[in-house]
């Protein structure tokens, strides 16, 4: 496995959250899974760890958004649990970075954040999530779901993955039964939009024969921003530069840039709302 693939992977698969029949996977036994030796795996493990708190960093030399971070509903002590698909599963997502931030800029809360998100998940697969998510016991719940949903099969006028009258009842069951188990603040994240040409001309897809559509995309996103709970809408976040800077080579992913942009709109729009 050449260098780039083995870091992809590292960065948006994590067999230890989909596989936990086979016990404990440490260190060891998980560079094994990937191919890799135990040092290989643990040097990018912790390249994605320093990448993570770089941009969080970069963002709190802004005295502006520092203040902000100290200014973010959760408590002291609160846990806040992430439920989505590899926007939110990757080790650089906007996710992570807010962790970051908290861990940097406010480390005396003990603020505990649990990425529950897993790269490639369905809102249909995220409602078996929620005896995982009850045992967290959530005070916040951030949800970014959908973007699987829509990838459609064969061409851009392909079935989708999802319905969208799926995905609607799908979003709207799992936070209904969320707060039945939970206390938990709820907020939604939009699926981000893609590079449509990036994503057609990204071999895997070609072969696979899936693509992605931004129409599909606006229709789950005037949906989240219908719902009652706070709403970080992602879409107007990626049309402010060249989708160059936002995506990775494949169009659908965002880059470190990208997921930078998301965690400071998440930021604000916590904040503002508080």
């Amino acid at each position: 496995m050449n260098t780039d693939m083995a870091e992809r992977l590292i960065r948006f698969q994590h067999p230890e959250k989909v596989l936990g029949y086979l016990g404990a996977l440490d260190d060891d036994r998980l560079a094994t899974l990937f191919g890799l030796d135990l040092g290989a795996y643990q040097q990018l493990r912790r390249s994605h760890d320093e990448q993570a708190r770089r941009a969080a960093a970069d963002l709190l030399d802004d005295p502006a958004f520092a203040k902000k971070v100290d200014q973010l509903p959760f408590r002291p002590d609160q846990r806040v649990v992430a439920i989505g698909e590899s926007t939110t599963d990757d080790l650089l997502s906007w996710f992570e970075i807010l962790r970051r931030l908290l861990d940097l800029r406010r480390p005396a809360d003990r603020i505990t954040l649990t990425n529950m998100a897993v790269s490639g998940q369905t809102t249909t697969q995220a409602l078996t999530t929620l005896p995982g998510l009850s045992f967290h016991r959530p005070d916040w719940v951030l949800c970014m779901l959908g973007g699987n949903d829509a990838q459609r099969l064969g061409s851009p006028d392909g079935p989708t993955l999802v319905s969208l009258a799926e995905t609607e009842r799908n979003l709207r069951a799992l936070h209904d039964l969320a707060r039945q188990r939970t206390a938990a603040r709820w907020v939604w994240l939009t699926p981000t939009t893609v590079d449509e040409t990036r994503v057609a001309a990204y071999p895997p897809f070609q072969r696979a024969g899936i693509t992605w559509t931004n129409r599909d995309i606006d229709a789950i996103g005037q949906i989240l921003t219908a719902q009652p709970e706070p709403t970080l809408d992602t879409r107007p976040i990626l049309a402010r530069r060249t989708a160059e800077q936002f995506h990775l080579d494949d169009g659908l992913h965002l880059s470190l840039t990208g997921q930078q942009a998301l965690a400071l709109a998440l930021v604000h729009t916590l904040t503002d709302q508080s």
